[in-house]
């Protein structure tokens, strides 16, 4: 049996943070009095939501492209590209609430590591693929 424990604790990891980002979207709400079901109110909670938004979207596009780089290529430096992901996240999140013109440098590490773990993904499995008509 493979074993992919690396790649699952940072898949797990990227969720704890998608939840710790949930609390603060419902901290800032109750903070400034925003009744559900409206996503709008004051700019500090709209940068909240719009964090756990953005980070729900890229969770699309990273968890596969995650997976699929450590089955077919390698599953050290998928969980490696994970964390690295997870921490400009974090960065994101961490600018983009204090300032969201000050949030690109934490966009750009994440979207870094999702390109890498994607192309790395598309290659490995491109190549898996030519293989077998070989």
């Amino acid at each position: 049996m493979l074993d992919f424990v690396h790649v699952a604790m940072v898949t797990l990891l990227s969720l704890v943070l998608f939840f710790w980002m949930g609390i603060r979207v419902g901290s800032a709400r109750q903070r400034h009095a925003i009744t559900a079901p409206a996503t709008t109110g004051h700019p500090e909670f709209e940068r909240h939501f719009r964090v756990q938004a953005n980070t729900l979207e890229g969770l699309v596009m990273f968890l596969p492209s995650l997976w699929l780089f450590g089955i077919y290529l390698n599953e050290p430096i998928a969980a490696g590209l994970g964390l690295i992901w997870i921490i400009g996240r974090i960065l994101y999140m961490m600018s983009y609430v204090k300032d969201p013109t000050k949030r690109g440098p934490g966009f750009g590490v994440q979207a870094l590591a999702t390109l890498t773990l994607l192309i790395g993904a598309l290659g490995g499995v491109a190549w898996r693929m030519i293989a077998v008509f070989l």
